[in-house]
């Protein structure tokens, strides 16, 4: 199969999956209870001008008529204006977006730090003290709610000790090192339970690979076990974890909102809750679009380089 085959298959799934998530974003938003109308009217509620706000901001029209200006103005790059703010969802998503998108890379270092290295020791040394160690971490790690886990390190580093900051954001132009001392701790909450996933899906991947052929001839050839591991195995066992650290990223860009409103970070999360308790549809739907979508092309992203790191699939 040629690349370029590989991408049109893709590409022939992904396209029509990203269209279904809008409509299914669309339809849900529409179906909760309440009207944003009436929620913008203020505490008098004048029918009067209720039906002007729905006016204003379309909600007069049918619902396939509301959802084909939202796709025609998301094509030109248009997500309408929020609600309540009055601001361009657009704006709001340009300037949210690079927010979350720090959390995520943060927490993904973490989590590559301690994940494979975990899951390399624990392969290596299968059955094992150390191995029955970091199997406990890691199962630890996935299994510890991010909410609970956020309010104890909050207690511990933030109030008890004065290490780090328990809540708020500095962007990286105002102080560099304020912003990643700001926001280790979140990093910390998301960043272990990805790493839990990275040290099991790693020990599997290379106990899988130490099996093989070609690991047994170098071992015949009086290679140490160290460079059989790190140099032999492990080059063919990181592929699927990679891959997998690929679709994680996504999982970080569009999870995060526990996370976000307990550390009072102003990214995705957060904008996404204020706009659901605000019944600001604009808002709502422009960020789930961008999260759907964005998930959307790291996954195509991880596969393309599984194609090019697994010649099986270009036979």
């Amino acid at each position: 199969m040629s690349f370029w085959t590989f991408i049109a298959r893709r590409l022939a799934v992904l396209l029509p999956t990203l269209f279904f998530v809008s409509i299914l974003i669309f339809s849900l938003q529409h179906m909760l209870p309440g009207d944003p109308a009436v929620a913008l009217a203020g505490e008098e509620k004048d029918p009067a001008v209720v039906e002007e706000i729905r006016k204003k901001y379309g909600l007069d029209k049918p619902i396939p008529v509301q959802y084909g200006i939202w796709v025609a103005g998301i094509m030109s790059g248009d997500f309408g204006i929020s609600y309540r703010t009055q601001i361009s969802v657009s704006h709001l998503i340009v300037s949210k977006l690079p927010i979350t998108l720090q959390l995520a890379v943060g927490s993904m270092i973490i989590a590559l730090i301690i994940g494979i290295p975990a899951g390399i020791v624990s392969a290596a040394r299968r059955g094992r003290f150390s191995d029955a160690v970091a199997n406990f971490i890691a199962l630890s790690c996935i299994s510890i709610p991010h909410f609970w886990l956020g309010i104890m390190l909050i207690l511990l580093f933030s109030v008890n000790l004065g290490w780090f900051p328990a809540s708020g954001y500095v962007p990286p132009s105002e102080d560099l090192w304020r912003s990643l001392v700001s926001l280790f701790l979140p990093c910390v909450v998301l960043g272990t339970g990805v790493a839990g996933v990275m040290m099991r899906h790693t020990r599997g991947a290379l106990l899988q690979t130490l099996g093989a052929d070609y690991v047994r001839t170098a071992r015949a050839k009086g290679l140490t076990e160290r460079v059989v591991v790190l140099k032999h195995a492990l080059r063919n066992a990181l592929v699927p974890v990679i891959t997998l650290g690929a679709i994680e990223f996504g999982h970080l860009l569009s999870g995060a909102v526990l996370t976000e409103q307990i550390f009072s970070i102003p990214g995705f999360g957060k904008l996404i809750v204020d706009g659901i308790l605000n019944r600001d549809y604009a808002v709502v739907q422009g960020v789930v679009v961008v999260s759907a979508a964005l998930y959307i092309l790291l996954n195509l992203l991880a596969d393309i380089f599984y194609f090019v790191a697994n010649p099986r699939m270009r036979g």
